[in-house]
């Protein structure tokens, strides 16, 4: 181990975003939760049951806008709605995002940039893994964009036809275009389907972030996490 926490060998960080770097997590799962309590109320007024932040956890974090919906929408046993209703709910949660975005502005979280501060002065190569298609608004919005050298985020993976994680293929991709096999970079994620990602792609190290509590530690060491921390300046100290 080094100054940044990683094992010697590593010489580039693929780095999730939402959650990981900044607080967008946090704006996804209200824009989430909108999108779905209107959907299922509208289908179900008596029996409508409100989407929690454990189905946000469950089923959507992490996942491909479209991949999300599904497995929630499986979840609650709902399976008969057509593509055009899939499409609409995951457009209709992004206008939200988006919107809030745009008034609110993002914060990155203060010890995911003394971690980027100290990675790049240590020479660590960064990129961003991210399967959001607002990527590079949330990079600029935050302040972050000076610190990565590359994106890869949903545009680029809708492109290339990529599968969502926790297909490991967007990090796969990321390790390609900066010149490195998986054992060479660690991957930074919070979501347990990114951890499940960067484990089935045999990354060098997986770092995961636990900005939940409970129970989402021992799950996330479950699913494969090298190490978890709760912030990422955590590891300047190991």
């Amino acid at each position: 181990m080094f100054v940044l926490g990683l094992p010697d060998a590593i010489s580039v960080a693929l780095f999730d975003l939402d959650g990981v770097l900044t607080s967008t997590a946090v704006l996804h799962r209200n824009a989430w939760k909108k999108a779905f309590d209107a959907f299922l109320s509208e289908r179900d007024p008596e029996g409508f049951v409100e989407f929690t932040e454990q189905d946000y956890l469950d089923y959507v974090d992490g996942r491909r806008r479209e991949d999300g919906v599904r497995a929630f929408l499986h979840s609650r046993q709902i399976d008969d709605v057509p593509e055009e209703s899939v499409d609409a709910i995951g457009d209709g949660k992004n206008k939200l995002f988006v919107a809030t975005l745009e008034a609110e502005g993002v914060e990155p979280y203060p010890g995911s940039v003394r971690y980027l501060e100290a990675a790049r002065d240590a020479g660590l190569r960064i990129a961003v893994v991210t399967s959001s298609k607002n990527g590079a608004a949330v990079l600029d919005a935050a302040g972050l964009s000076e610190f990565v050298e590359l994106r890869v985020d949903g545009l680029e993976a809708a492109v290339r036809g990529l599968p969502g994680k926790p297909a490991p293929d967007s990090f796969l991709l990321g390790a390609e275009l900066m010149g490195v096999t998986p054992a060479q970079a660690v991957v930074f994620e919070d979501a347990i389907s990114g951890v499940e990602a960067a484990v089935a792609g045999k990354f060098g190290y997986v770092v995961a972030i636990d900005r939940v509590g409970g129970g989402q530690t021992d799950t996330m060491l479950s699913a494969g996490a090298d190490v978890v921390v709760n912030d990422l300046d955590e590891l300047l100290a190991a």
